[in-house]
C-alpha cells in the first residue's frame, strides 16, 4: 500500500528556495527553479518535480559540478536572435530569462529563437513554451539530454529523451500545450517505477541486449529507453528522427554537447546541456483573435469527434495538466511516497530537513 502526500504549494516553494540558497544559488535564481519545480509536481509532471531536488541538483551542487554563481552572457545576438553561454549554471534560472530575452525580441520582430549552452538539467520543457502564451504568441523549447535512447536497431544509448514543448494560445479554450519526450517515457519516469518497486510497461525500455523489459533497473543499468514509437515495426524511427533533430537544434545548433557528449547525472563532469528557444508573434501572421477563435473551433472539433467504445473523453494536449494544476491549488500538491522519502533522506544528508506538513495523506 502506498502513500500520497499532500502540501500547500507556498511552503513547497519555500523550501525549494532554502534549500537551493544553502548551496549558494542566488535568491533570486532559487526562486525562478523552485517555481518550475514545483509547476512540474502541480501539473502532474512528478518524474520532473521536487523527486530531483537532492538527488540530481543538491548533489550536483554538493559536488561543485554545478556553478550557482557563474553569470549568464549572451555571446552573440541580432535582431532576431540569441546565443547564450549558461555558465555552467542552474538550468532553469538561465532558461528563465533567455526565454524572457526571446520574448522581447519577437515583441519587435514577430519572431525570435534563442539558443543557450553550458547548461544543466532545466526541469520541464512546457514551462519555457507557456511563458509565450500571455504575449500572444506562440512557445517553442527543445533540449537535448544524456544519452539514455537507443537508436532504432541499436542497444547503446547515444540520444537523449530531447523533449519538445510547443505551446499555442486559444480564445475560450484552454492553450494547446504539447510537451512530450521524444522517447516513449522520460527516464524521470522509469527513476519513478524503480523507485517504487514496480515493473514498467512492456515497450518503454530495453535492457543491455537491446530487449524489451519490464524491468525498469535492466534500462537504468545497462539498457536504454525506446524512441517514441517503438521498435521499426512500430515506426519508431520517427521517434528516433525527432530526437536527432532537437539534438541539432538544441546541441549543434547551439555549441553544447550531443550525442554521447552530453553529460550524465551520475557522472562527475559537467553536462552541458543544450536548449533552443522559439517565441512567435501571431499578429505578425493575421489578427490574434481571429486565430485564437480559430484555435477554439479546431480543439472543439476533436473533442467532439465519436469517441473509441469505452472511452468517454477526448483530450487536448495540456488539458490533464491544467486540471491537475487547478485540482494541486484547490487540494495541495500531490507527492509520492517515494518522493518525500527522497526529501526527507536528502535534507537529512544535506542538513536541510524537510519539515513541511502534510495537509492530508491518502493510502492506496
Amino acid at each position: 500500500m502506498s502513500k500520497t502526500y499532500y502540501y500547500q504549494p507556498a511552503e513547497l516553494h519555500d523550501y525549494i528556495v532554502n534549500y537551493l540558497k544553502h548551496w549558494n544559488v542566488p535568491e533570486a535564481d532559487a526562486a525562478l527553479s523552485a517555481d518550475v519545480l514545483l509547476s512540474a509536481d502541480m501539473r502532474g509532471i512528478d518524474s520532473h518535480g521536487m523527486i530531483r531536488l537532492s538527488s540530481y541538483y543538491g548533489s550536483r551542487l554538493r559536488k561543485g559540478l554545478i556553478d550557482p554563481l557563474s553569470p549568464m552572457k549572451v555571446i552573440k545576438e541580432t535582431l532576431t536572435t540569441l546565443s547564450v553561454d549558461a555558465g555552467n549554471g542552474l538550468g532553469h534560472p538561465v532558461s528563465v530569462k533567455t526565454m524572457q530575452m526571446c520574448i522581447a525580441k519577437a515583441r519587435e520582430s514577430g519572431v525570435a529563437l534563442a539558443t543557450v549552452r553550458n547548461s544543466n538539467h532545466f526541469g520541464i520543457a512546457g514551462y519555457y513554451a507557456m511563458m509565450a502564451l500571455p504575449e500572444d504568441m506562440i512557445g517553442l523549447c527543445f533540449t537535448n539530454t544524456a544519452p539514455l535512447v537507443v537508436p532504432t536497431h541499436s542497444r547503446k544509448t547515444i540520444l537523449g529523451t530531447n523533449p519538445i514543448a510547443v505551446a499555442v494560445p486559444a480564445a475560450s479554450s484552454r492553450p494547446f500545450v504539447l510537451d512530450m519526450a521524444t522517447s516513449i517515457v522520460p527516464i524521470g519516469r522509469i527513476n519513478v517505477y524503480q523507485k517504487e518497486g514496480k515493473p514498467i510497461p512492456s515497450g518503454w525500455g530495453v535492457n543491455g541486449q537491446g530487449q524489451v523489459t519490464d524491468n525498469p533497473t535492466e534500462v537504468r543499468e545497462g539498457g536504454g529507453l525506446m524512441p517514441l514509437g517503438g521498435p521499426e515495426l512500430l515506426r519508431g524511427y520517427k521517434g528516433y528522427g525527432l530526437s536527432l533533430m532537437v539534438d541539432i537544434f538544441s546541441g549543434v545548433l547551439s555549441g553544447a554537447a550531443f550525442g554521447t557528449d552530453v553529460g550524465n547525472a551520475s557522472e562527475d563532469k559537467q553536462c552541458n546541456v543544450g536548449h533552443f528557444f522559439g517565441a512567435i508573434r501571431i499578429d505578425a501572421f493575421r489578427d490574434p483573435q481571429s486565430f485564437k477563435n480559430d484555435m477554439d473551433k479546431l480543439l472543439e472539433e476533436l473533442r467532439q469527434a465519436p469517441k473509441a467504445v469505452g472511452e468517454e473523453r477526448i483530450y487536448i494536449h495540456g488539458e490533464k495538466e491544467f486540471e491537475a494544476e487547478d485540482m494541486a491549488k484547490k487540494e495541495g500538491v500531490a507527492l509520492s511516497e517515494a518522493t518525500v522519502k527522497t526529501l526527507i533522506e536528502g535534507g537529512a544528508i544535506d542538513g536541510l530537513p524537510f519539515e513541511v506538513k502534510a495537509t492530508k495523506i491518502i493510502e492506496e
